[in-house]
């Protein structure tokens, strides 16, 4: 406990360059807590729906609509359990800010593929029976308070309608939920009566951007995206089939490879603080020469001083590591609630990270300035050489 007390005067002695070190420090970590919880909730995203579902698309890109004659050959693919089509929206609400996914589906399919959405019999009748109807996710219903009946139009960035207007109007059919709490929080989105969407928009008409695929077997899915791939070879309309989840890799790629982009940001912030923070250490050391000299002559073994200079630095790093990620759980929070995105503060994969890259960083910038402790000799230290 005594040395521990030396460990902490020592660090402190200069206390505005130990405070502005620190304050890099937290900053670096804020950083890494951040970029990396965005990182893990597009991977999370993709890797959430698993194998159990294929989508095909057109094979140049999923951009391009697929004819809606191809939904009975898909389906007599065997191990096909149900096929369903949809076609993305890419509308806006109010405000650009208010992004977010929707697509044009049959009321049917759309819980024959995907039952993990929980919808009353109600209101399945009102999104199948009414035109003009688009049933929301729960999160997306609680984020901009509709209710079953609202009137909710968007802006469309893609579809204008037969006399050219982009504003687009949907009445709320229904509010639909999760099975359980992981779909539940995944309720974000919102779905549109295809019929309607078909029969008004301009052009396109009697295409689908992707048909979804749930299969009877899930260890048969590369076989059945291969069948279907084959159905349609050679044709004018190719197509590509994989797995849901590498498709959300794919199309969050469309936006950047995420995880190359943070890793880089990263890379970059941490050889920044390791020089920062290694120049405070060696200019520490520089300035306590003699004292070192004096503790080695009391009985301190050249360990000892070794271990003190290394704790030094792990002291520090972990400070910073442990208040910065403090913080990034804290703006995590409000930004999952706000954004209704599944961002994890509390994720221990993220903390662990965290912790051991504070401890890489620790032995980088502390084994230099700690070998010159551990190597001191003291006539020379004394002597001022």
């Amino acid at each position: 406990m005594k040395l521990f007390g030396l460990i902490w005067a020592n660090l402190f002695r200069k206390k505005t360059r130990t405070l502005l070190t620190l304050l890099s420090l937290i900053s670096a970590f804020l950083l890494f807590g951040l970029l990396q919880a965005v990182s893990n909730a597009f991977s999370a995203g993709a890797d959430f729906v698993g194998a159990s579902r294929l989508i095909t698309q057109a094979r140049v890109s999923f951009t391009q609509s697929l004819p809606m004659r191809q939904l009975t050959q898909i389906e007599s693919v065997p191990g096909v359990a149900a096929v369903s089509f949809q076609q993305w929206f890419g509308g806006i609400y109010q405000d650009p800010r208010n992004f977010f996914a929707q697509f044009a589906v049959d009321p049917d399919r759309l819980f024959a593929v995907y039952p993990e959405w929980k919808l009353s019999d109600e209101e399945k009748q009102r999104f199948r029976t009414i035109k003009a109807s688009a049933i929301v996710g729960s999160q997306l219903a609680k984020k901009f308070g509709w209710k079953v009946g609202d009137q909710v139009p968007l802006e469309s960035t893609i579809w204008p309608t037969q006399d050219g207007n982009k504003t687009w109007t949907f009445e709320v059919a229904g509010i639909f939920g999760g099975i359980d709490a992981d779909w539940e929080s995944r309720a974000n989105l919102m779905y549109l009566n295809f019929g309607y969407f078909d029969e008004e928009r301009q052009f396109g008409r009697g295409g689908a951007g992707t048909f979804s695929i749930r299969l009877k077997d899930t260890d048969k899915a590369s076989s059945v995206a291969a069948a279907i791939d084959s159905i349609f070879e050679n044709s004018p309309d190719e197509t590509k089939t994989q797995t849901e989840k590498d498709f959300n890799i794919g199309f969050f790629k469309q936006i950047g490879d995420i995880g190359l982009l943070v890793n880089y940001v990263l890379f970059a912030v941490f050889f920044t603080i390791l020089l920062v923070v290694g120049n405070t250490m060696a200019q520490s050391v520089r300035e306590r020469i003699p004292e070192l000299a004096v503790m080695k002559t009391l009985g301190f073994t050249d360990f000892t001083v070794l271990m003190m200079v290394l704790s030094e630095a792990f002291l520090i790093c972990a400070l910073g590591a442990l208040i910065g990620m403090g913080f990034a759980a804290s703006l995590l929070v409000v930004a999952s609630k706000s954004l209704q995105l599944p961002l994890a503060p509390g994720d221990a994969t993220l903390w662990l990270q965290a912790l051991a890259t504070a401890f890489a960083l620790s032995v980088a910038v502390g084994v230099l300035p700690a070998w010159r402790a551990r190597t001191l000799k003291i006539v020379d230290a004394l002597a001022g050489r």
